[in-house]
């Protein structure tokens, strides 16, 4: 993940969460992360991206996708989780990397209230830039109240690499 600000290195987790990366990468391999930007960072809780574009446009998107955040991952610092409405089954593009461990976040039953929010994978480099992402000045912009980094942050592009690579 290239963004205005460095890169972010990922690690996914198809064994655990195989619905979840399977959608990711759907949306990685069509380009539908490149330009859009982290619209939402609360600097002890998480940056969450993938679904507005620069003017603040929301990206369509495919179907939702079933929740998988009973998969024994955890919501800790620095793994990248699906966001999602208060329906449990509701995410589509939209992701966040957790700055802190969002323990309130994990699964803790099969309940509208208790499904949580599927980890799917891990920071493995670009920590750093996340933290850098995470120390900007938030304020309103576009239709968001709050939290939306002053200075934009853009995903200017995403990429799949193989272990080989």
């Amino acid at each position: 993940m290239s963004t205005s600000h460095g890169d972010i290195r990922v690690e996914l987790d198809r064994e655990k969460a195989p619905e979840t990366v399977d959608n990711f990468l759907r949306y990685v391999e069509e380009g539908h992360y490149d330009g859009t930007i982290f619209h939402r960072v609360i600097s002890n809780f998480m940056i969450q991206g993938g679904g507005y574009t620069q003017d603040f446009q929301k990206k369509a998107t495919h179907e939702p996708i079933r929740n998988e955040a009973d998969n024994g991952l955890k919501n800790d610092r620095g793994t990248i989780a699906m966001a999602r409405t208060a329906d449990p089954h509701s995410a589509t593009a939209q992701f966040f990397i957790n700055v802190t461990n969002n323990d309130f976040l994990n699964h803790a039953a099969k309940t509208r209230r208790g499904w949580g929010y599927a980890v799917f994978g891990r920071v493995v480099e670009g920590m750093d830039t996340v933290d850098a992402i995470r120390s900007l000045p938030t304020g309103p912009q576009g239709p968001f109240p709050k939290d939306v980094p002053r200075e934009p942050v853009v995903i200017e592009s995403m990429e799949v690499v193989t272990p080989a690579d």
